[in-house]
């Protein structure tokens, strides 16, 4: 490790200690290593899980991997895809969240497919380019107590090691989330429904589907079946992998829809005269929760530690890279002395409302989905046409609201996600401005050293910057190292707010 003091090799401390190594957590490492500080990681496996477990990641997924320097790795491993289709009782689309010929505003696809353990191999080698990261596998944690100073996290092993935070991304049954005493806030959903992955040598098949739009190819979009029958999702994974969901009914036996024969007949309509093999079956069950609190002094949750979502979007595995996006530029700025440990209390303010409103979203659309009477299905078919279409469609990625309490200002646009145009070059915004935080506005305005001031007359990206502001009737935009909007303003008042919001005092509620 880098004696750069930070480093455990002369403070005897490191700067992050992350619990669990799944794609959060390594995600979450390598972004910390890129803020500088150093990063012990350790998950209680060897390797990474063998089998798919999450799937799907979106845009805003892509540029944090873009961000981390390994979206040119991970592009080649995923399929992008094109939304979701609902279809109905009577075999008739009842909502499209299609992506399908519209723009690319942060550009990347909406929709990814991925098969994981590829994914957390490149996550987790991603980490030798960094000197001051270490990685413990097979290790786990078994204690931790905290002071004024730091943590203390004892690992098999009798190892103890000391960490000025730790971040917790050891899943649903959060070792380091029990320790703490941390109760999850129940949103009322639990359902238990079979996940089959399979190799298939060619297109699934589908049942004649009444009101597919034109421009949707059913072999790229995940397809929900809200069949009172049986509810299922099919899913359009990367390579030949694909994924069927299966609502268990009740008085359904889970070993016993686990059994080859049980899972051969489930598929076996998507899958008559197509050479497959299927991979595994198992059951999950489908919940809401969202931990109470977040941060416990110098502890922070993240990942399912924290939350758990409903799949229905996709959005699960999402939620937790958004986490720890939002962990990292803080951490960084506080261990560089950018800002003071009250910018950390951001964190839960932030995210929570995200996690919130998507689960929120996920589990009113599990309640129609999971309808299993016919004569209400039928109603909620009609109910549904019924609704008016969004005039520039609806897709998934509309369900992310924008942060309203923390780290943002009151302008118009404040908390959006911003656009990664691409430029006359090729390239995407970031890969030409860098990361960080990003004054863009006319002329070259003055900035202190940790904000980098861009030019839209020297931005040769079409004048889409340009656009956005003109769109907001804003001068100029601050944007934040995890890419959502900062504030709209003129860029004195921005760098004037901003400085505000860091002081040492604290984050504004």
């Amino acid at each position: 490790m880098a004696d750069d003091g930070h480093s455990i090799g002369k403070a005897g401390i490191v700067d992050v200690a992350i619990v669990g190594c799944g794609p959060v957590g390594a995600l979450a490492a390598n972004l910390f290593a890129l803020e500088g500080l150093s990063v012990l990681a350790i998950d209680r496996e060897a390797a990474p899980h063998p089998q798919p477990r999450a799937v799907h990641v979106d845009h805003e997924m892509m540029r944090l991997f873009q961000a981390a320097g390994l979206a040119d790795r991970l592009a080649p491993l995923m399929r992008a895809t094109e939304g979701h289709l609902h279809v109905g009782a009577d075999r008739g689309v009842i909502r499209y969240m299609g992506t399908a010929g519209r723009p690319k505003p942060f550009g990347w696809a909406n929709d990814y497919f991925f098969w994981q353990p590829e994914l957390e191999a490149v996550l987790r080698e991603g980490l030798a380019r960094f000197d001051q990261a270490t990685l413990l596998t097979s290790t786990e944690c078994v204690g931790l107590s905290q002071d004024a100073e730091g943590v203390t996290l004892s690992l098999t092993g009798d190892r103890t090691v000391r960490s000025r935070y730790v971040v917790a991304c050891d899943g649903a049954r959060s070792f380091v989330r029990r320790t703490l005493g941390i109760a999850l806030d129940d949103l009322k959903f639990d359902e238990p429904w079979l996940v089959v992955d399979a190799e298939v040598e060619g297109a699934v098949r589908f049942p004649p589907i009444a009101g597919v739009p034109a421009e949707a190819d059913l072999q790229r979009l995940s397809v929900m079946m809200c069949d009172p029958a049986r509810p299922a999702t099919i899913v359009p994974g990367r390579g030949n992998h694909r994924r069927w969901e299966f609502m268990l009914l009740p008085g359904e036996d889970d070993a016993a829809m686990n059994r080859p024969e049980a899972v051969a007949a489930l598929v076996a309509p998507y899958l008559d005269g197509v050479p497959h093999r299927i991979v595994r079956a198992t059951t999950y069950r489908f919940h809401g929760l969202v931990a109470e609190r977040w941060r416990e002094g110098r502890v922070f949750l993240a990942g399912d530690a924290a939350h758990q979502t409903p799949p229905f979007f996709g959005q699960g595995m999402c939620h937790g890279m958004r986490d720890v996006a939002n962990l990292a530029w803080k951490l960084g700025m506080v261990a560089r002395g950018q800002a003071g440990d009250a910018l950390l209390d951001s964190y839960q303010p932030e995210r929570d409302p995200h996690v919130r409103a998507v689960i929120g979203a996920a589990i009113a659309a599990g309640r129609y989905i999971c309808t299993l009477d016919p004569a209400t299905a039928a109603a909620r078919d009609t109910e549904m046409r019924a609704r008016p279409a969004p005039a520039a469609g609806e897709t998934a990625a509309d369900l992310i609201p924008a942060i309203e309490a923390g780290v943002v200002g009151k302008g118009q646009g404040a908390g959006e996600r911003f656009i990664q145009p691409h430029l006359a070059d090729g390239r995407l915004l970031d890969a030409a401005t860098g990361g960080g935080w990003r004054l863009f506005a006319h002329g070259s305005p003055p900035a202190p050293a940790c904000i980098a001031a861009i030019d839209l007359e020297a931005l040769d990206d079409g004048g889409a910057v340009a656009a956005w502001l003109a769109e907001r009737g804003a001068e100029a935009v601050l944007v934040r190292p995890d890419f959502y909007v900062f504030d709209t303003g003129s860029p004195a008042a921005l760098i004037e707010r901003l400085a505000r919001i860091l002081a040492p005092e604290g984050v504004p509620a």
